[in-house]
C-alpha cells in the first residue's frame, strides 16, 4: 500500500512550517487532511506550490495533483485513476515538472525526487520531526 498526502514546493515557500527535505531543492509537508485553499494560495504567493495525493494498493490506485503560483491555480486539479498512470500523465509528475523538477536518469519525476522513501504519509510526518 501506498498513501501519501502533501505540499510540495521550494523551501524557501514553506517556511515556519517542518518539512521534509526533497531532492532537486524541494521540500515536503506531509498532510492528514486536504489543506485549506486559502493555505496554498497565501504560499503560492512566495514560489509554487503542489497539493499532491496518491493511494496505491495492489497495483492499483489513484493520484490527483494541483499547482498554485502566484495566488492563482495554473494546473489542475488533474486526477488519474487506476489503469490511466502512465509517468508523461501522471497527475504527481505532471506538478512536479510546473515546480521546475527533472526526472534525468530516473523512471519519472516521482522517482527523482524520492517520493518513494517512505509508504505512507505518517512515515513522511515522523521523518519532518
Amino acid at each position: 500500500m501506498y498513501r501519501l498526502q502533501a505540499v510540495i514546493a521550494g523551501a524557501e515557500v514553506l517556511v515556519s512550517v517542518r518539512v521534509v527535505p526533497l531532492a532537486q531543492d524541494l521540500v515536503l509537508l506531509p498532510l492528514s487532511a486536504v489543506p485549506d485553499s486559502e493555505q496554498l494560495v497565501e504560499w503560492s504567493l512566495r514560489g509554487p506550490v503542489a497539493f499532491v495525493d496518491a493511494e496505491f494498493f495492489g497495483g492499483t490506485g489513484s493520484q490527483r495533483a494541483q499547482v498554485w503560483e502566484q495566488g492563482r491555480s495554473v494546473l489542475g486539479p488533474l486526477v488519474r485513476e487506476e489503469g490511466d498512470l502512465a509517468p508523461d500523465v501522471s497527475p504527481i509528475s505532471r506538478a512536479l515538472r510546473r515546480l521546475g523538477v527533472v526526472k534525468g536518469e530516473h523512471h519519472d519525476e516521482f522517482d527523482a525526487v524520492g517520493l518513494g522513501r517512505h509508504r505512507d504519509t505518517e512515515d513522511w510526518v515522523t521523518s519532518a520531526e
